[in-house]
C-alpha cells in the first residue's frame, strides 16, 4: 500500500508561497527546503512540495496548467465546519482568492480558496455518521 502522499505544486515564488501557506497554519520540513523548494506538512504522511516553476518543469515536458486552467482540486478533510470557515477565511485574508460561498448540506460543509500560484483547494468537512 501506499504509505505517504507527496503533491508537488509550482509556484513563482518560494518566500511568498511559504508566508502565505504560514499564515493559514501549515508548517514546513526544513531538510526538504532549499532556495527553490520547500516541503509543506499538510497532515500525517500528506506533503505538498512547492517547487518554483524553473525547479518544476524539470519534472514534465507539458506546459504547467495553473493559474490559466484548473487540473485537479486539492481537497483537504478538516474536523469541524468551523475549521473549514476558519482555514477558508485566513486564506482570503492572505491574499486567497474567494472560488465559491460556502455550501452547507448538511451532512457535509465546504468552501474553497484559490491560492497566490492559482491552485484550487477545496475545504471540507463530512458528518462521520453519514458515512458508511
Amino acid at each position: 500500500m501506499i504509505s505517504a502522499i507527496f503533491l508537488n505544486l509550482p509556484i513563482k515564488n518560494l518566500k511568498r508561497s511559504v508566508e502565505f501557506f504560514n499564515q493559514l497554519g501549515f508548517t514546513f520540513n526544513p531538510q526538504f527546503t532549499s532556495e527553490d523548494t520547500t516541503c509543506m506538512i499538510i497532515g500525517n504522511n500528506i506533503f505538498a512540495m512547492l517547487c518554483e516553476e524553473e525547479k518544476f518543469k524539470g519534472f514534465i515536458s507539458k506546459p504547467i496548467a495553473a493559474p490559466e486552467t484548473t487540473e485537479v482540486l486539492l481537497s483537504l478533510s478538516c474536523e469541524s465546519k468551523d475549521e473549514v470557515t476558519a482555514l477558508a477565511e485566513k486564506a482570503f485574508a492572505a491574499g486567497g482568492r474567494k472560488v465559491n460561498e460556502p455550501e452547507d448540506h448538511g451532512f457535509m460543509y465546504s468552501w474553497g480558496f484559490e491560492d497566490l500560484d492559482g491552485h484550487v483547494w477545496d475545504l471540507f468537512w463530512m458528518d462521520p455518521a453519514h458515512v458508511q
